[in-house]
């Protein structure tokens, strides 16, 4: 925090503006910054070996959920796990119009862009995105990220009687935020309630002056 202050403060001086309106405006640039909030579906969680099976994306701006700003792929499979198939359950040929795995990354960098990406574990899809874009000789994604998982540990109370959780899944901020999971292990439902469960953190930090696009990256 007391970097932080150091730096506004430099931002202040700089601006010519009081430190008050700059965490103005600093809250006005997360409203008007594009988050791109996702999910990806796979085959198992060996980078190398597993293959993406889905991915879906929705767009969260202005505190808003976009619905209409989605995107949704499915790809063509190259192998099947019957294992996994029976959490995520896309069967093989259970989706007729699947494009193969370099139309669909294209597709996806087009709707991404330059959005700051949010997700659940997000080394995780981004480390699969990015093993698959490195297979078809395309750029590694640049964006920046945040992680709803790591975020939510900031919104706890840090107290010696209440023990907090190392990892804290989906499920779990699903439940804390009484947020439905009859989508879940869907990857457009699973980035819908990521999406909601960032909305909510958000007004968590909120609550505690933990808002601006800088502090969401410290």
């Amino acid at each position: 925090m007391i970097i932080l202050k150091k730096i506004k403060a430099v931002v202040s001086e700089l601006l010519g503006k009081s430190e008050k309106i700059v965490d103005e405006q600093l809250l006005g640039a997360i409203n008007e910054t594009r988050f791109v909030v996702l999910d990806t579906e796979t085959t198992g969680f060996d980078y190398e070996n597993d293959r993406i099976l889905s991915i879906g994306a929705i767009t969260l701006q202005n505190s808003q959920i976009n619905i209409q700003d989605s995107f949704e792929v499915y790809i063509q499979q190259e192998h099947y796990d019957r294992a996994t198939a029976k959490i995520h359950g896309i069967l093989k040929d259970s989706v007729l119009d699947r494009p193969k795995e370099l139309e669909a990354l294209e597709q996806f960098l087009a709707f991404l862009g330059d959005s700051i990406i949010v997700a659940h574990h997000t080394i995780f899809d981004v480390t699969m995105i990015n093993k698959a874009l490195e297979r078809n000789n395309l750029p590694l994604l640049k964006n920046k990220t945040l992680d709803t998982a790591v975020l939510y540990k900031r919104t706890l109370l840090v107290s010696p009687i209440f023990e907090r959780k190392d990892n804290y899944t989906l499920d779990d901020l699903a439940d804390k935020f009484d947020i439905s999971k009859k989508d879940r292990h869907n990857a457009m439902g699973d980035a819908f309630i990521t999406a909601i469960a960032f909305l909510k953190i958000l007004k968590k930090l909120r609550e505690k002056k933990e808002i601006t696009l800088l502090q969401l990256f410290k």
